[in-house]
């Protein structure tokens, strides 16, 4: 059957010679695998150019049950990504939440308010000139929210230890590994306040920001399956 629909690029991989496979973030159906034809030919419905990390395209697709990979039968951007495709440490950021997005996005009941909250990250790291160090931490902590994994941080007491599988603070260290001793507890209070807007305001460190998304990571290891290890994070990291 025949759809059109809006998409997020999540990624894009060499099938052969004539295909590469794409996985698009949609609004309709959630994270989908589609046939991507690398002719460029002006003839082509489908510029294989279009299909960068992050990059928002409408689509006409084509999906039958039961199909693995679909079909693009049509694809046009639908607005330009200038500084997010040259400037370093945009796309430095787009290759790391693409490649995470492609680990936490399914199919959900939820696609259109997450694709709302991803295209709207978009934009914002599109005009925005400076201040993007904590882009990637702002934006890991919000999709939580939207994904109903949020941790509970208003329980917050000095001494407090943060329990990652139950995800709230403790005033007793957890029966298991997987938590955030008190020291580094105190830190997760930024999450509660920072937005796109004020992220400029937050100066940390890199050793302190470096843990920041470690813990973030480490949380989603642990509610979202089979999140595997983020290739893309040790450039991010040497930024920052």
């Amino acid at each position: 059957m025949h759809h059109k629909t809006q998409g997020i690029v999540l990624s894009s991989t060499k099938y052969n010679d004539r295909f590469a496979i794409t996985q698009i973030f949609t609004s309709d159906f959630g994270r989908v695998s589609y046939l991507l034809p690398q002719s460029k030919s002006r003839k082509s419905k489908i510029n294989p150019a279009l299909f960068f990390p992050l990059s928002v395209v409408d689509l006409e697709v084509e999906h039958f049950p039961l199909r693995q990979i679909h079909r693009i039968k049509e694809a046009q951007r639908q607005f330009p990504l200038y500084s997010l495709n040259v400037n370093v440490i945009k796309v430095s950021f787009a290759f790391f939440l693409s490649e995470f997005l492609a680990k936490v996005l399914n199919e959900t009941s939820e696609n259109q308010l997450i694709f709302r909250f991803i295209k709207e990250s978009i934009l914002e790291l599109e005009v925005k000139e400076k201040g993007l160090a904590n882009f990637h931490l702002a934006f890991m902590f919000q999709l939580a929210q939207f994904l109903g994994i949020s941790p509970n941080l208003e329980a917050y007491k000095k001494g407090a230890y943060f329990d990652l599988m139950k995800g709230e603070f403790s005033l007793y260290r957890p029966n298991h590994n997987y938590f955030i001793n008190p020291q580094q507890s105190s830190f997760l209070q930024l999450f509660k306040r920072m937005n796109y807007r004020n992220m400029h305001l937050y100066r940390l460190s890199q050793s302190d920001r470096n843990s920041l998304i470690n813990y973030m990571l480490d949380y989603y290891r642990i509610h979202v399956y089979d999140f595997s290890e983020i290739k893309s994070l040790e450039v991010l990291r040497e930024m920052f």
